[in-house]
């Protein structure tokens, strides 16, 4: 049977049809559907998890249990699960355990674009690299295979191209495969320093065994054609250079590391001149450089952004797509939403001219005008435990001028232990828990503070004013942060508090369908035309509501846009904006 599917989808069928047993992720672009999609099928247990680290060691444990087991991330997810990761390396397995990472070559939605082929070499851990959704359901199932045959763990790296692209896949039934025997072995799964040397030894002598089957294994090959360039890629990469290259001869790599050595021996002594094409670190190429030969590489290809078929014709070849018309989309500025719950917190931290230490969410779009209230994003859980250090080099004085904001599936994520960090050292920080029940910078996912699982089962609700009073923080305000002047008064007390301080901003995401539903009953907002006094005024600009912009000199809310909120007539000191039915 032949679907059409992305290469997130591909990914799921294939785990179900490699008699996947159980799956874990934290949700993240571009990876986010993979899990989405094995929740489809009912034979894989699948779960959200708080976080990466917590998905990857939960999947491991599965696997030492007998299970298949496959975690999914984001790339810079992996960085919080490469603690278990490098230890894994030295573990090895009992079922089958593939990692998926997804790589966000152009930072489409990442505060960085690392390229995780690295972390094979350093945990010294197989790595696969599809170049389609064909590839993305196939090498799965071969991860699992190369897995339970070489007792180790297996990374399948892709891309935000190979994510998201759909392609026709060759789709099979699955075939059941048994959970394995689980056999006490201290040794093998207790990693004290006694035992963890003698892994380390087993770990050097299967990559030797990997080396072999990187040389001989089917998803590494020759394509042959005209001798005179020969090209060195793998991923999304091998696609744009065979369109710009389709007369030469390829070394295609599905297994990039371990590196083939006598393969590409072979592949160079039938060309004249060799390329390699690949996305971001030379990671092809300085193994290239390792084995002694001389190649084009990095010198010619960028080491930033995603390549593209004209990128590599013009580094290349040095031509442009001569009378091919290029599609350019249409540029805007990425915006909140109207109604946003966030958008009523951070007109006020604008206002009141406050530090605001940032986090991974939506609600980093505040940086931008017109709200421009952030100050710091680096990572998840970042601002909780930046605002501290901030505050401590600062003094006392700067804690009634500086918060920290985090969303709620953040916070659960990373924020909590920074909190703990906070009280414990007897920190004097403003905490803003930002909860719109779901996570909704990467499509409205749940998580355990929403009461809901993965399929929408009920499930314990964590909830964040009793855990922030067990942490040892006094002072809690819950407020509507579409209450401006609740909003403002939960924030002075707060600033004005001696110790830490939590205030939970609590109203849900305006696209979640309940809520959704209840804001069309709302009328729709207008601007009286004759008491707005625009560029005078500009109050409700200021608060980066999509649905307001000017004109003439005047403020208009777009009636396509509005979603009936009231957040703009509590801006207006001119009561100039009232509900369409009131006009």
């Amino acid at each position: 049977m032949r679907l059409l599917l992305s290469g997130n989808e591909a990914i799921a069928r294939g785990a179900w049809e490699a008699s996947c047993h159980v799956a874990s992720a934290y949700p993240g672009t571009p990876s986010t559907e993979i899990l989405e999609n094995i929740a489809f099928y009912k034979e894989i247990k699948a779960e959200w998890a708080p976080n990466e680290k917590v998905a990857f060691e939960a999947m491991l444990g599965a696997s030492i249990g007998g299970a298949r087991a496959l975690v999914a991330m984001k790339h810079v997810g992996l960085n919080v699960a490469a603690d278990p990761l490098m230890t894994s390396a030295y573990t090895g397995v009992n079922g089958g355990f593939v990692i998926i990472s997804a790589d966000d070559p152009g930072m489409h939605s990442s505060q960085n674009e690392q390229d995780n082929r690295i972390f094979a070499r350093f945990a010294k851990i197989p790595l696969l690299e599809p170049s389609d959704s064909q590839e993305a359901h196939d090498f799965v199932k071969l991860a699992f295979e190369i897995s339970e045959k070489y007792d180790t763990p297996v990374i399948v790296r892709t891309t935000t191209r190979i994510s998201h692209a759909k392609g026709i896949v060759e789709v099979d039934d699955r075939k059941e495969v048994p959970i394995r025997e689980y056999r006490k072995n201290p040794e093998k799964y207790t990693m004290i320093p006694a035992y963890a040397r003698r892994r380390h030894e087993i770990l050097e002598n299967r990559l030797e065994t990997l080396k072999n089957l990187s040389n001989s294994i089917e998803i590494n090959r020759i394509e042959e054609g005209d001798n005179e360039i020969g090209i060195v890629a793998s991923g999304i990469a091998y696609q744009y250079a065979r369109e710009v290259f389709p007369e030469a001869t390829f070394l295609k790599l599905g297994m990039p590391f371990p590196f083939p050595d006598d393969l590409f021996r072979k592949f160079s002594s039938m060309v004249k001149k060799i390329y390699v094409v690949e996305e971001l670190e030379p990671f092809i190429e300085e193994q290239i450089r390792i084995l002694g030969f001389e190649v084009t590489g990095k010198e010619k290809i960028p080491n930033t952004g995603e390549l593209n078929p004209q990128i590599v014709r013009k580094a290349l070849k040095n031509e442009d797509l001569q009378g091919i018309p290029v599609q350019k989309s249409v540029k805007r500025p990425p915006a909140m939403c109207p109604g946003c719950p966030h958008l009523g917190i951070f007109f006020e931290l604008k206002k009141k001219r406050i530090n605001v230490m940032g986090d991974i969410g939506c609600y980093t779009l505040a940086v931008l005008p017109p709200i421009e209230s952030i100050d710091t994003t680096v990572d998840m859980g970042f601002s909780v435990s930046s605002v501290h250090g901030f505050n401590m080099a600062r003094g006392e004085s700067s804690a009634k001028k500086s918060v920290a904001v985090i969303g709620d599936s953040t916070f659960v994520h990373s924020g909590i232990t920074g909190l703990i960090d906070i009280v414990y050292n007897r920190g004097f920080s403003t905490v803003i828990i930002l909860d719109n029940h779901t996570t909704a910078m990467t499509g409205h996912q749940p998580h355990p503070a929403t009461g809901r699982t993965i399929r929408g089962e009920p499930t314990k609700k964590l909830d964040f004013v009793e855990l922030a009073r067990a942490i040892g923080v006094e002072d809690i305000h819950v407020v509507d942060p579409h209450d401006l002047k609740a909003t403002r008064k939960a924030l002075k007390e707060a600033l004005n508090y001696p110790g830490p301080s939590v205030i939970i901003t609590d109203r849900p995401c305006v696209l979640l369908p309940d809520e959704w539903k209840k804001l069309q009953k709302n009328p729709k907002k207008v601007v009286d035309q004759e008491l707005c006094q625009g560029d005078k005024c500009g109050n409700c600009f200021r608060l980066g509501c999509p649905a307001i912009v000017w004109k003439n000199g005047k403020a208009f809310i777009d009636p396509l846009l509005c979603v009936g909120c009231d957040l703009c007539i509590q801006t207006c000191p001119f009561d100039a904006i009232h509900p369409e039915d009131e006009t």
